[in-house]
């Protein structure tokens, strides 16, 4: 269509007739993403605030539909970018962000980290390099006043404030160890995600929400015990990228119910459907 019939069709959707005005719905959905700079001239040059929140919604829609397609995409695509994972996250609250404002952030970090690292050196010693550069140069840290807040779960704002959850400072801090050359993955814990420095018999944990404190295999042992569970391998072996951006969907999810915001919860479970393998039939 041309940018005329496009302005053409949107002008059709405060029609007095509910018919029409549904019908032109359909169509400007079926257009895609591409069409919401129109909506959004549309929605600066009228007065109408029925059209203009009838505008919003159609946006919304646009966006939500075009994120569940890069989503299932992601997934099928072997979900190998962990930064591409939890920017879609990013996206759900803030679809206007650039990927490349993340990229840029977390490469300025791993040059402030890299210039820290040693050749050879110990991998206590990597770690506690590594930490030193987050936690007391960058002073990132856990955000303990606001930790259901859904901002924790907004990697970018992760960055400008340096606060956020267990999993999102564990992403940060993952990806700059695996840029670094270190083999440190995610571990999922009940209640809290961890990392893990494997490599060849070598493994310890790291506590990145208590700024990389590093614990052994007792230290887990313990804490499963604390819970009253039994200690099974998802407890102490590496998980993928995939379960790690469904644990950031579900506390993306958690934090909407605690601020009693159902429809955001409810939306943001039915993109975790889509990279869940049992996903169910809507």
């Amino acid at each position: 269509m041309t940018k005329n019939e496009i302005k053409a069709l949107i002008s059709l959707l405060d029609d007095s007739d509910y018919e029409i005005a549904s019908h032109v719905e359909k169509q400007i959905i079926g257009l895609g993403e591409g069409v919401i700079p129109y909506l959004e001239e549309e929605w600066e040059e009228t007065l109408n605030p029925d059209l203009q929140k009838k505008i919003e919604d159609l946006i919304h829609d646009l966006q939500f539909e075009g994120l569940s397609a890069r989503f299932r995409e992601w997934k099928e695509k072997g979900a190998k970018d962990l930064l591409e994972g939890m920017y879609l996250v990013n996206s759900y609250l803030y679809p206007d962000i650039e990927f490349e404002n993340i990229s840029r952030t977390i490469d300025q970090l791993y040059f402030d980290a890299w210039t820290h690292m040693k050749e050879e050196m110990h991998p206590y010693d990597q770690v506690k390099a590594l930490n030193n550069v987050l936690f007391r140069e960058k002073r990132f840290s856990a955000n303990t006043k606001n930790f259901h807040s859904p901002a924790n779960s907004m990697l970018h704002l992760v960055l400008e404030t340096k606060r956020g959850n267990p999993l999102t400072l564990c992403v940060i801090y993952m990806t700059l160890a695996q840029r670094l050359g270190m083999p440190v993955f995610g571990v999922n814990l009940p209640n809290l995600f961890i990392l893990t420095y494997k490599l060849d018999g070598v493994q310890f944990y790291i506590n990145v929400y208590n700024k990389g404190l590093i614990l052994s295999k007792a230290d887990i042992d313990n804490y499963i015990l604390q819970l009253n569970l039994n200690p099974i391998d998802i407890f102490y072996e590496p998980c993928s990228n995939l379960e790690i951006v469904k644990r950031a969907l579900r506390n993306l999810a958690f934090s909407f119910e605690k601020m009693n915001d159902p429809e955001k919860a409810t939306e943001v479970t039915k993109l975790l459907a889509i990279i869940t393998d049992d996903e169910p039939i809507v």
